[in-house]
């Protein structure tokens, strides 16, 4: 019997219907989303390489901050030819850096651009010599596409060779506090973003039948390091081929001779990987390396082209007894 002193419970409001679990952004964000997060980050991507018939890949690793050559002659021409004793607009600065750098340190950065920009220029060749090549090679799935972590730089001269020459190439960007936005030469499809730098590593290892590391800095280190000591180790399914780019340059940076004289790494350690200078002398290397490990030894001829249409799906090549998902 209900007590008369009590006043009755409000009527509740109707609800309206819960957020689906896969479209609660709360969710997904927060901590205990982050194993769905996660593979997301390996199953996207999966679904779109096999959608574009990617099959491997040939990595470009180097600086971000290198430019085309014309870009960074036209910088250091603005700067000597500032004729006058006023500072132009800071906008029309042509060297990058702190505003506390003297005028002579940010000319000498200038000249260095100049001069690394050799090495966007040999990427962009390198890129485009061996998309050529590829785009030549029979299946139905492209084989050795040019992959870059998708910025500017050296990832923009790998993207810009390899869309010249009319072909697929990869972009495996990286989401940062200071954005990285992807470059335009990357195909559309083929443009990701990861938030989990190890998934983005994970991509760049899993495809890649061979690597070459131009001139760079933390990240192009990190990088090419971690792919030696996968290969060092036999972690890597099939054998890639390693070409590093610009002796000098390299040799000046890291002496990979003295670990070996230490007995920090095998001297056969030293057999991992080769120098090149030239995108002739690279693609030379890699194309001996992809032919012998990953093409039977003989380079394959005949007429039979990629497909142009996307491949199946998973929903289409296992048929009707999995059920499309209703909106």
């Amino acid at each position: 019997m209900s007590d008369p002193t009590k006043s009755p419970l409000p009527q509740p409001l109707p609800l309206e219907s819960a957020e689906l679990a896969y479209e609660n952004p709360d969710f997904l964000n927060s901590p205990d989303g982050r194993m769905l997060r996660i593979m997301a980050e390996y199953y996207e991507p999966m679904s779109r390489f096999r959608r574009e018939r990617i099959q491997d890949t040939v990595v470009f690793f180097g600086s971000a901050r290198f430019h085309a050559l014309d870009v960074a002659s036209h910088e250091l021409e603005l700067l000597e030819n500032t004729g006058s004793v006023q500072r132009a607009p800071q906008d029309e600065q042509p060297a990058r850096g702190d505003e506390s750098e003297t005028t002579e340190l940010k000319r000498s950065r200038a000249v260095a651009a100049v001069e690394m920009a050799r090495y966007y220029e040999d990427a962009r060749t390198l890129a485009r010599m061996m998309t050529e090549w590829t785009k030549k090679l029979p299946g139905r799935r492209h084989r050795f596409v040019i992959t870059s972590g998708g910025g500017p730089g050296i990832m923009e001269a790998a993207n810009r060779g390899a869309w010249e020459a009319g072909g697929k190439t990869i972009g495996l960007n990286i989401k940062l506090p200071f954005e990285q936005m992807p470059n335009p030469y990357i195909t559309p499809a083929l443009n990701l973003n990861f938030h989990y730098f190890f998934m983005r590593k994970y991509w760049f290892a899993y495809l890649a039948k061979a690597l070459v590391v131009f001139p760079g800095g933390f990240g192009t280190l990190d990088e090419m390091f971690e792919l030696l000591t996968l290969d060092q180790t036999h972690k890597l399914a099939k054998p890639i081929t390693i070409v590093i780019y610009g002796t000098e340059y390299w040799k000046n940076v890291i002496n990979l001779e003295m670990l070996a004289e230490k007995g920090a790494i095998g001297v056969k350690d030293l057999d991992l990987f080769q120098f090149a200078d030239t995108p002739e002398q690279a693609f030379a290397i890699l194309k001996e390396g992809l032919t012998k490990n990953h093409l039977g030894g003989v380079e394959p001829t005949g007429e039979s082209a990629v497909p142009d249409e996307p491949e199946a799906s998973a929903q289409e090549v296992m048929g009707p007894d999995i059920a499309k998902t209703r909106s």
